[in-house]
């Protein structure tokens, strides 16, 4: 057009583009954030293993190398306050000092308990210790990291690692390249076959040589606590690993473009920025989808958050039974029950869904009502879903033992409650005071379990040697 001028104004139909497209990409579900499973465990678990070969009394570090060893543990367990942490001591063959507990005050008084003469066999298997902390893993239901304490790496190390799984290795090397002479209980110093005193280092090159061959993290002790903030960072580097591998989702964050949308659509408000056909399909969607009875308990939060997202916020803030009216997510909703206390509920719930999560969220419900055989049940269901599910192998062993004690109790106990004892006595001679006969035996056994004084260490070294010689029968 000669003399004409192009509009190039903003149009509301370009802004109607522009939400429709924001809208479809909140729709679509963008993520870049995987979703934790409820039945995770809030903190990684943690298995250390302390190696108590006598090199481990040298004294290159203060006090001594074990005793360095046992002050990094007290601070790492009180970096991971109710966490689950396992204790392992090795040197020629591996025993478990404690299973996986958050009890601090146990860890730490077993801790202290650590010392070398309480080894039964000589010598040094990091592989042994790392099979037992393996083991301790998977009888806990889910993967963890363990944490290793040496001077040096034997190698049996390194073909053990390559079968650790999805646990994560962290190896500590305590001591120092120059050496120490080795502490006896006595005050003196060991020395080897020709009188000279034993001066073990620490064994750089078998440290970097684990640090090339496998994923392991590997790294020495400082002396501040620079160490105990780099094990707490690779312990939770390790646990979201291990929560993105296994059975996690995507975290949908499609309703935080929602804060983008409401300011664009509030320009539709502005003088002449109307778009009359966008108005009647509101309002026809409003007339067609909300019925008379709904809109009653209508709630502004129903425009903006779907029930199973209303339901998530309900479930975070830890209103366990409010979510579980909110959830049509059958998983989410028996979570909801079963996290509230409602057992039988949330079985309800779960039966709905036809998967292996299903049933084993179903198993772990029926152990709480004490239904042990239907819970064995699902647990073998879930398995036969999927068959390399630790998990659920160690929930179907606490199943299969708690029904057999369960058994046990009622063949010891047969006789009915409701029946009528065949003779009923008294004793008067019991108004006058407590007079009455002991025995010697028993007088004698009782005294002798009083004066039974025995420290954790010496428990620990007796423990460790009928373990030593089970083993080698």
């Amino acid at each position: 057009m000669i003399g004409g001028t192009q509009d190039s104004h903003f149009r509301p139909y370009h802004l109607a583009a522009l939400l429709i497209a924001i809208g479809s990409i909140a729709v679509a579900g963008p993520t870049w954030q995987r979703e934790r499973p409820p039945f995770v465990a809030d903190n990684a678990t943690l298995v250390v293993a302390v190696d108590l070969s006598p090199t481990m009394d040298a004294v290159d570090v203060t006090p001594s190398r074990l005793e360095r060893i046992k002050l990094k543990i007290h601070d790492v367990v009180e970096q991971r306050k109710g966490a689950r942490t396992a204790l392992i001591a090795y040197s020629g063959s591996a025993h478990m000092v404690l299973p996986l507990t958050d009890d601090a005050g146990l860890i730490d008084t077993y801790v202290d308990a650590l010392e070398t003469r309480i080894m039964p066999n000589e010598g040094r298997s990091m592989a042994q210790a790392l099979t037992l902390a393996g083991k301790i893993l998977a009888d806990g239901g889910e993967p963890g990291t363990i944490l290793v304490f040496t001077d040096t790496v034997d190698d049996s190390a390194f073909a053990a690692l390559k079968t650790s799984g999805r646990n994560g290795v962290i190896v500590l090397g305590v001591g120092t390249p120059e050496g120490g002479p080795v502490k006896t209980p006595d005050g003196g110093f060991q020395s080897d076959s020709s009188g000279a005193r034993l001066f073990p280092k620490l064994d750089v090159a078998s440290f970097n040589r684990l640090k090339r061959e496998s994923s392991a993290d590997v790294a020495t002790i400082s002396s501040d606590d620079r160490d105990i903030g780099w094990i707490g960072e690779r312990i939770q580097t390790h646990f979201q690993q291990q929560i993105a591998e296994g059975d996690s989702r995507w975290k949908d964050m499609g309703w935080w473009l929602m804060l983008l949308l409401i300011p664009l659509a509030a320009l539709f408000f502005r003088k002449g920025w109307v778009i009359r056909w966008a108005g009647m399909i509101l309002a026809a969607h409003l007339a067609m989808s909300v019925d008379n009875a709904r809109a009653a308990d209508w709630n502004v939060v129903d425009a903006f958050l779907t029930p199973d997202q209303q339901g998530r916020r309900a479930f975070d803030s830890g209103d366990f039974a409010g979510a579980a009216a909110l959830f049509h997510d059958q998983m989410w909703r028996g979570t909801s029950f079963y996290r509230a206390g409602k057992y039988a509920e949330s079985i309800d719930a779960f039966a709905q869904v036809q998967s292996a999560d299903s049933d084993f969220n179903q198993g772990n419900a029926l152990l709480f009502l004490k239904k042990y055989d239907e819970a064995i049940a699902s647990y073998s269901r879930a398995l036969s879903k999927r068959k390399e599910w630790h998990e659920a192998k160690a929930n179907l062993a606490i199943a299969q033992e708690l029904a057999r004690k369960e058994k046990e109790n009622e063949e010891e106990d047969p006789q009915d409650p409701n029946d009528k004892p065949d003779q009923i006595q008294f004793d008067d001679k019991g108004k006058k005071g407590k007079v009455g006969t002991v025995e010697l035996g028993q007088q004698t056994s009782e005294l002798w379990m009083k004066n039974i004084v025995v420290s954790p260490t010496d428990l620990l070294a007796r423990k460790f040697s009928i373990e030593a010689k089970g083993a080698k029968k």
